[in-house]
């Protein structure tokens, strides 16, 4: 089965991202807003008890703490993706190094890990710079507290849905 680990911010931040989540990324239906700390991967049944095993340490000695969403950045030309960026990403940045460590380490990552709330994907280069240019202007000052984490599944239909939920209990 294939399984992610993301932190969801409050209803708040998911509500304004969603706002723009409607229309500009066909995934919007499928997982609500949030914040990717592990792409998916095909576990075993063995894997997913490490796994779970692996978070319970990991959150039980990490604090909650709040993030600050200040702006739209895009990953052009890498990607066509807008995204809501962090003011500042160290919080997120220990938290996806102490989940992504031992037996869910990312022995090949694609990308720098690059903490973000994604607006819009899969837009053409046109619809993406004309959003980006309208977008940065906007003045956005939103924070959320992250007080948890969610190991997620995907079901049969494509739809993300919860495993199971850890504090940060630090």
């Amino acid at each position: 089965m294939l399984y992610g680990i993301v932190a969801f911010p409050e209803k708040h931040v998911q509500d304004f991202a969603n706002s723009w989540r409607r229309r500009y990324d066909p995934h919007y239906s499928a997982i609500p807003a949030h914040l990717t700390l592990r792409e998916a991967q095909e576990w075993s049944d063995e894997e997913l008890q490490l796994a779970v095993a692996h978070l319970e340490q990991a959150t039980a000695a990490l604090p909650p703490f709040t993030i600050a969403l200040d702006r739209v950045s895009t990953f052009y030309p890498v990607s066509h993706v807008l995204y809501l960026a962090l003011q500042d990403t160290a919080a997120m940045q220990r938290l996806h190094e102490a989940i992504c460590c031992e037996p869910l380490a990312i022995t090949a990552s694609k990308y720098v890990y690059t903490p973000h709330v994604t607006i819009g994907q899969e837009l053409s280069a046109d619809e993406l710079h004309d959003l980006y240019g309208n977008l940065r202007m906007q003045s956005i000052h939103i924070s959320s507290k992250i007080d948890r984490i969610q190991l997620l599944y995907q079901t049969d239909n494509g739809s993300w849905t919860a495993f199971q939920s850890f504090l940060l209990r630090g």
